[in-house]
């Protein structure tokens, strides 16, 4: 045990180095302190609960017309959970995170509780009747029987190191506050109903709420734990989306569950400044490091907590014009290839749907059309322009708004339908349609440049699409990959990113860097000398530069490689033509130790020309060739994905193509790279 105690000890303190290493970007905007100092003086504290947007539950006309259509659905759905039994989370579930690394034991019947718990309140919400009332308070009773609502893969943070809830320390995570804020807003919104059956329900709440995040909350002997408050900031610390995702939930927890408005005040600038502080990290232009799979938890619970201020100030304070908020919504819709396919650097996957009614409310919010419109093409089915689905998951905030702004979409959606109904001719085609999904994404750019991310993405107008790096080998979610791309013809994937696979303690340990998928040698990229890239803020590239009108991009990535590459620049530059693709790799060494090895991942099928000249891939109908330097040695090598999370994607398989320069090669010169589509 005490060899476990060890390990685990160290796993977290290099989940902490993944964590907390950045020396540059970071600008002291204080967005939302600014703008809460500019509202009139006085305590920020709502006088009640009714600032929420949404009407008392006795205003069943109200609530009618608010659910609309999807009234029906979700009672169908609350039915179905009527006599759902609750599941208990064994010690041994906790306990398994530290004795094999799989978090999803516990997981698992923590998050269907969580589920059963909202779509049952969404559903006596939409009734009304009292149905679903019972079920409701189980679902609340049993979760304040809990002794913490956070993630058996967070608790290490506690001062024992274990997995297991330490009954006597309280620390908030993703989970324990987002489970407080549902309770919170059940607890207010059910008040009555729940004290109709026994006001203990509530006030056993109330308690729980109290012990496990209002005080734990602005606890300072906590704010090592507590990691993602940034309270102790200092250069070099990273600041990602557990800080909206936390700052928001708890926001809500206080502005429903604390009834001591100095203290509710204070907890409001409180959670501005370090939500502050998320804003001052995050790159001007907008971009977010982490992807787009977390760009729902990231801006996405950013807007939220915008939102949720704004509302509890009766929109007094309001954030939605300012242009880094807007740019941080428009990365969506900007990474954003086609047919679900999205820019994956880092711990994203390649396809991915995101959540349509918060890119639509976002959108509307900041008056941003390319963001509104990019959820509506989102709702296109080949057909017809179908409604959204409402989530249902484990955040209520999010389903109700998500059914509040529903009527806004749905005026939209059939006005869709019905130039789509206009636009087809006698015979049924739909000739007009077309055009109709060109005109939704009319606002997006071909190519759009962040310069302080280091991000390009480029289109040309025969169905290219290019998205390169620079950055560093310490971003959010890092992965080694400064300098890659990944190519799309068509909307079909050719050169990839493979992202990442399912989630273990190895992921967010030292051992990172032993998973392939993390590996630069699994990127797009050069070995240089034998060697691949190296973790670590220093690693870095420099001189990256985008050309949007030419379609360029150049990066110097020697300094993302050790000193043993012996490198003194290589120069990775892509230049996206109308009808080609041009890599280059234009090197400088001070030594030639070993050959040189440049990698491509691709799907699909890889084939050697007779001559040697070419390697021809195809996948999904669509054929190019990729022409190398003469006298480099090639091979194509398998990697078999058995992990779900990377077959669900990409297949069985994926490959990588491996040039070899001679051994003998020279200290300088350079390789190109010709991609050329085959008719």
């Amino acid at each position: 045990m005490k060899t476990s105690l060890k390990l685990l000890t160290c796993i977290t303190v290099a989940f902490l180095s993944l964590v907390p290493c950045r020396l540059d970007g970071y600008e002291e905007r204080n967005l939302i302190t600014a703008a809460i100092d500019e509202l009139s003086q006085g305590s920020l504290a709502p006088e009640s609960t009714g600032w929420l947007p949404y009407p008392g539950y006795e205003d069943r006309p109200a609530w009618q017309k608010m659910f609309g259509d999807y009234s029906q659905t979700i009672i169908a759905e609350g039915a179905k959970y009527l006599d759902y039994r609750w599941q208990p989370v064994l010690a041994s579930a906790y306990l398994e995170y530290e004795r094999s690394g799989d978090r999803q034991v516990m997981e698992r019947p923590y998050e269907a509780n969580r589920k059963a718990l909202n779509i049952l309140a969404l559903a006596e919400l939409a009734e009304g009747k009292g149905r679903f009332m019972d079920a409701i308070a189980d679902g609340l009773w049993f979760s304040c029987q809990m002794f913490s609502w956070a993630y058996s893969a967070h608790l290490p943070r506690q001062s024992s190191s274990r997995s297991l809830p330490d009954c006597n320390e309280q620390i908030i995570d993703l989970g324990s506050a987002g489970y407080a804020a549902s309770i919170s807003l059940i607890c207010t919104l059910l008040a009555d109903r729940l004290d109709a059956i026994d006001p203990s329900i509530r006030a056993a709440a109330r308690q729980a709420v109290k012990e496990k995040i209002l005080n734990p909350y602005m606890d300072k002997s906590l704010y090592e734990a507590h990691w993602w408050l940034a309270e102790d900031w200092r250069p070099g610390q990273i600041i990602n989306n557990w800080n909206p995702w936390c700052n928001s939930n708890v926001l809500l927890c206080f502005l429903l569950m604390e009834n001591d408005r100095n203290i509710v005040d204070k907890a409001i600038r409180f959670s501005a400044a370090s939500t502050d502080r998320f804003l001052n990290y995050v790159k001007g232009d907008g971009a977010c490091e982490e992807g787009p799979s977390y760009w729902g938890h990231a801006a996405g619970k950013l807007y939220d907590y915008l939102k949720i201020l704004e509302c509890a100030t009766g929109g007094e304070f309001n954030l939605f014009g300012n242009s880094l908020v807007r740019s941080m919504g428009e990365y969506i819709s900007r990474s954003s290839i086609g047919d679900g396919w999205v820019v994956n650097f880092a711990d994203a996957t390649a396809k991915m749907t995101p959540d349509i009614p918060l890119v639509y409310r976002y959108g509307k919010d900041c008056g941003s059309r390319e963001m509104e419109d990019f959820a509506l093409s989102l709702l296109y089915d080949g057909k017809r322009f179908r409604r959204p689905r409402i989530p249902l998951g484990n955040d209520i905030w999010r389903s109700l708004e998500s059914i509040r702004y529903s009527s806004m979409m749905i005026h939209e959606l059939d006005s869709l339908n019905v130039l789509c109904a206009s636009a087809e001719n006698a015979s049924g085609d739909l000739y007009g349609t077309p055009e109709i999904m060109r005109s939704l994404r009319s606002e997006v750019p071909a190519c759009t440049w962040y310069p302080e991310t280091e991000f390009a993405y480029m289109r040309n107008s025969d169905g290219w699409f290019l998205a390169a790096k620079g950055g560093y080998n310490n971003e959010s979610h890092n992965h080694n990959d400064v300098g890659t791309f990944i190519l799309f013809i068509d909307g079909s994937p050719v050169f990839i990113d493979a992202g990442v696979g399912t989630y273990t303690k190895k992921t967010f340990s030292h051992e990172r860097y032993t998973i392939w998928s993390m590996q630069s040698s699994w990127h797009n990229l050069p070995e240089v000398n034998g060697t691949s890239q190296i973790f670590g803020d220093e690693f870095r590239a420099r001189g990256t530069d985008c050309n949007i009108r030419k379609r360029t991009f150049s990066t110097d990535i020697a300094g993302a490689y050790s000193s043993a590459a012996g490198c003194s620049s290589w120069t990775r530059s892509y230049t996206l033509k109308d009808d080609a693709l041009e890599i280059t790799d234009r090197f400088s060494l001070s030594e030639r130790i070993a050959a040189d090895t440049v990698n491509f991942l691709v799907r699909g099928s890889a084939s050697i020309s007779s001559d040697m000249s070419a390697v021809t891939i195809e996948t999904d109908g669509v054929r190019i060739t990729l022409d190398y330097p003469e006298g480099m040695a090639i091979s194509v090598a398998q990697m078999i994905l058995d992990d779900p999370r990377l077959s669900n994607v990409w297949g069985s398989s994926i490959k990588r193509i491996s040039f070899v320069s001679p051994p003998d090669s020279g200290l300088k010169g350079k390789y190109v790279f010709r991609v050329e589509r085959v008719e």
